[in-house]
């Protein structure tokens, strides 16, 4: 599991999967907070971004200046990774399905380009993130 103990307005964790190429990013440059599917065998860090997903506008957050954890925890076969904010999970990226889902549902656009994302709804899943946990902690 990678972890990093920050403040929000200012936040950056990379996670790589033991399944090459993918990657997860959580990052925070000040008004928000997004976490990123990567594929890493692509040249820009631009093309890279598979999907992004907001998990929270700093203005909106209970006590904004409050130091908090960030942690990402890869499935045993590194096909999806979850972002846990405070022991608390908030996105999961399944790369062998090619959907995500988050708290947020945000941003929803047309499912209508070539990379295959499910990118019309981010819509939190419970029943995903159990199966997640489950498989890890079993």
């Amino acid at each position: 599991m990678d972890s990093l103990t920050f403040t929000p307005g200012r936040a950056f964790l990379s996670s790589n999967s033991p399944a090459v190429p993918w990657t997860v990013v959580f990052e925070d440059e000040g008004l928000a907070g997004y976490f990123y599917a990567c594929d890493r065998s692509y040249e820009t860090q631009e093309e890279s971004i598979l999907d992004a997903m907001l998990i929270y506008n700093v203005g909106s957050l209970e006590e904004p200046t409050r130091e908090r954890i960030a942690s990402v925890q890869w499935s045993r076969d590194g096909q999806q990774a979850v972002l846990y904010l405070d022991g608390s999970p908030q996105a999961l990226t399944d790369f062998a399905t090619k959907q995500s889902f988050c708290r947020s549902d945000f941003p929803n656009f047309l499912d209508e380009d070539a990379s295959g994302w499910r990118k019309g709804s981010h819509a939190w899943n419970e029943e995903a993130i159990k199966r997640f946990e489950a498989a890890i902690y079993a």
